[in-house]
Formats: structure tokens, sequence, C-alpha cells
């Protein structure tokens, strides 16, 4: 490719970097987008989708195993993590490829490559075959770098005993034993999958709860299904050393002074991402980060420099694809002269561990620690007739109001589909509902959407379905 002049470049393709490619190209704004890796990045590739699909796939088996309680037998279950590896290659595939289409179908154009910025409003991309080129934007350009796991010194990954995330969801069999460093999101989901597989787990957390940051009555029901499963969960535990053997690895764990030896065959290490910005020529460009290497940004995602703007993980927490997204398309319009900000009360996020945790807004303790005095409704998964139908009934739906006037603060899930369930309470917290507002709209029934209705009724101690407190 020679070199050329474009209106908008857009650095990483990402689920913030290819939507705002995207946008941009339906904006009319002549755009390129670089790409280091793989259209879709981290999220598509070896994130979000891969690992909701083997999600899927060891839940299924789950439910097979305990179908003979509604009349269903299955014979012999065999389980070939090989052939499942093929199927969930055979969506990131599809999707990879789709993302393409649709870039290059609103009319920006692709290369790949590893960018940097040169100066305000040039970068540098150095092709596959060593070759480097200058490409210049008129308008702007959006970085999209997204962000990469975070290694502990004495627990390097080798991608064979020692694995990240990555490596994680494209293992071609269950291993016998498994631990895990850091019980957060990551390292939960992916447990759960090897754990249902037939892995037995030992989860190790240096805070004294597992998923810090999510109130704990949410996090109990999965902790409780973790156990259930056998898992050996060590809070207020750090991972001191690590020793590999022929049979995988031996951990010295420790926890208040005290060390012991654990030995497990894979070791996932899983504390969490951190911004990838350290390669991006920020200096060049003069563009500041935070002391973590977020790049700092306003309401319109534009940086300190007026014409370089930053998107998704690189940005800033919550490290969320959707996210990314609704920031690729802010800065896209605004580089488009459109009149675009972040301007949003919540932002939704999902944990697909078994059950599932949704929440959106304030969580109860954040609330308090707000100094505002609320209300809680909850409404059990055990009370809803659609729940037992499906097997699926721990877990409840939690709604805090403010206890003065009734305006939604904040819901959490923890249940069947909770990961869809949430996006109705998105709705009300961006609309400024009220809790006599979804209280009062009629839900379908039978259905796991009805228990938001009563949960905001139970709030306002009008449940019909479970006893009001």
């Amino acid at each position: 490719m020679s070199d050329k002049t474009f209106e908008a470049i857009v650095i990483g393709g990402g689920p913030g970097g290819y939507v705002a490619a995207i946008r941009l190209g339906q904006l009319g704004v002549k755009t390129l987008c670089v790409e280091a890796e793989y259209m879709g990045g981290v999220c598509l590739n070896w994130g979000c989708i891969p690992s909701k699909a083997l999600i899927a796939a060891s839940n299924l088996v789950e439910k097979i195993r305990g179908a003979s309680d509604m009349g269903i037998t299955v014979g012999e279950l065999t389980i070939d993590v090989a052939k499942m590896q093929v199927w969930k290659d055979g969506i990131v595939k599809k999707l990879t490829g789709g993302v393409r289409a649709l870039v290059k179908g609103n009319g920006a154009e692709i290369v790949d490559g590893s960018a940097k910025l040169v100066s305000k409003d040039t970068i540098e991309v150095t092709l596959p075959d060593g070759s480097k080129q200058r490409i210049k934007a008129t308008k702007g350009i959006i970085i999209a770098t997204g962000a990469e796991t975070i290694h502990i010194p004495g627990f390097e990954p080798d991608g064979e005993t020692v694995i990240t995330a990555r490596e994680a969801v494209s293992l071609s069999a269950a291993p016998e034993s498994m631990a895990i460093i850091g019980g957060g999101v990551i390292g939960l989901e992916l447990g759960m999958v090897y754990q249902k597989l037939g892995t037995k787990l030992t989860i190790i957390e240096m805070t004294d709860q597992l998923l810090p940051g999510i109130d704990d009555d949410l996090v109990m029901v999965v902790q409780k299904h973790l156990k259930k499963g056998g898992a050996d969960i060590r809070l207020g535990t750090k991972a001191q050393s690590l020793k590999k053997t022929k049979k995988g690895a031996t951990l010295t764990i420790d926890k208040g002074g005290k060390t012991q030896e654990i030995k497990a065959e894979k070791v996932l290490v899983a504390v969490g991402f951190k911004p990838r910005s350290a390669d991006v020529g920020l200096a060049a460009a003069g563009v500041k980060t935070d002391a973590r290497g977020h790049i700092t940004h306003d309401a319109q995602m534009r940086t300190n420099v007026p014409t370089i703007f930053a998107v998704g993980d690189v940005s800033g927490a919550p490290y969320l694809a959707h996210k990314a997204s609704k920031e690729g398309e802010i800065a896209a319009e605004v580089i488009a002269g459109h009149q675009s900000a972040a301007d949003y009360r919540g932002m939704p996020a999902a944990i697909f561990t078994h059950p599932e945790i949704a929440t959106v807004g304030l969580s109860e303790a954040a609330a308090k620690a707000q100094g505002i005095e609320v209300k809680v409704g909850k409404f059990p998964f055990a009370a809803s007739g659609r729940a037992m139908a499906v097997r699926e009934t721990d877990g409840f739906i939690k709604v805090i109001i403010d206890k003065k006037d009734h305006q939604l603060l904040g819901v959490g899930i923890v249940g069947p589909e909770a990961s869809d369930l949430i996006s109705e309470a998105a709705l009300a917290l961006e609309m400024c509902a009220y809790a006599e507002d979804v209280a009062l709209t009629i839900h379908p029934h039978p259905t796991l959407g009805e228990g938001v209705m009563e949960a905001f009724k139970a709030a306002l101690g009008e449940a019909i379905h479970i006893m009001n407190r």
C-alpha cells in the first residue's frame, strides 16, 4: 500500500475500533482501520465470544447430566473437548469475517499491521513483511488498542503449564486439575467451564471475596455452586511462588503468614488486564495518560490533543466490549462533526458464571457509601414458575431504590438469563424511572422477566408472589 492520506484513522480493530470505523464510514468519512493481529480484538478472538461458546457447551453438559429429574434418561455421555474447540473456532471465524465485511461494506479500508503515532496527525504502520509506511489523518485519529493481560513476576505464562485466558479458551482436553490465580470474572467464567467438564478447581484470591466489587449476596450464590462442584476456594490468600513439575506445577500459597503447597496440572493466571498504551507512540504526539497508563479524555473521547481520541479499554475502566463500542460511535460522530458525547446513567455488566450475574447502576453497598437511604426489593427465582420449569431456581433479582422518592438507583441479578434480564433495568435507569414505573408495567407470564416486575413491587411492599417484608 502506497503512502496515503485519510480523513480519519482508527488504530485497533476490536469492539471499539471496528465500530468506530463502521460509524465513520456510514457518516461519509474516508477512514482507515489498522489492526495488528485479528479483527474483532480480544473480545471476538479469545475473550467474550469464544468463552461464552464454551460456557454454553459446558452448561449443556450439566443440563444433560441432570435431565433424569425431568424424565429424560441419556445413555453414556461422552465429551470431545477437541471437537468442541473446532465448533467454537467456527463461530469466531464467521464473526471475524463478518466484521471485516461490515467495515469494508461501510466504506472504510483495513490494513493489517502495527501502528503507532509519530505526530499529532500521522501514524507509522509496520506491515507484516516488515516494511513501514506513514499515513496522515486530516480530521482525527482514534486510539482503540484495548488491553492486555497482567503478568505476575514468577508466574509468567508459557502457554502450556502456566496459561492465560488466551490459552484457556483453546485447551484440547479438560485438565485433571487447575489452579486459578485470581477470583475475578475471567478466572471464574473459565474455571466453571472446565469444572463442568471434570476439572478439579483451586481458586486463589487475594481479597476476602470472589468477584471483588460485586455485592456479596450476589456472589455467594455463585460461590455456593463452585463449592457444590468441588472447588477449593482460598480467599485472603496470595500465590507466592511456582515450580514446574513433570505433571504440571506446584504452587506455594500464603495466607496470613502460613504457607502451603498446591499441585495442579494447569495454572490459569487471571489477575486482570492493563491498558495497551505503552507502544502506541503517545509521547511523540503529546498524548497524556493517567498513573495506570489509561489515555485521559473528555466526554467526547477527545484527549488533550484535540485531533486524537481514545476509546475502549485503553481509555479506562470498566473493561467492557459494549462500553468500547459506544465510545467508538461517539468518537466517530464527533470527528464527523456531530454533537455527540458520553451521557449515560449506568453501564450494564454481565458475568457469565453459573448462575450468571448482571448489574447496572449503583450496588447496594455503593449507594449506602454515598449516604443514600435506600429500599431494597428482592424476588427469588425459587418463587418463579418459569425458573422451576427450566430447573434454574438459584438466585434472585435485587432492586435498589431511593427510599425518599422511589427513584431507581441500581439493579443486581444473579440467576438464569441474568445477562438478558438486565437490559430492562438498564433502560429503566436511563429513563430515570421510579419503582412504580416498572411495577405497574404488565409483564408476560410465565417468564423470568416478570421477576423484575415482582422485585420492583417488593421494594414498594406490594409483591404478590412472595411475602412482603
